[in-house]
């Protein structure tokens, strides 16, 4: 996979990790990979919610 922007959002709490990835992706083009690295506990949860409602892929996800 080409990841074409990464964000580092380590130490920082729900639901900041959503809101800079959404922020994030306003700012791409579509099919174009963002790849989060987050250490909220919910960060998982989080955006596989976000990618349903949103329509965007959820391409790999790891803990």
């Amino acid at each position: 996979m080409d990841v074409q922007r990464e964000l580092d959002t380590r130490g920082l709490n729900c639901p900041l990790p959503i809101l800079k990835a959404k922020k994030a992706l306003a700012e791409m083009l579509s099919g174009e990979l963002l790849r989060v690295v987050s250490t909220d506990p919910g960060s998982m949860r989080d955006f596989q919610a976000f990618a349903r409602q949103t329509g965007n892929e959820l391409a790999h996800q790891e803990s």
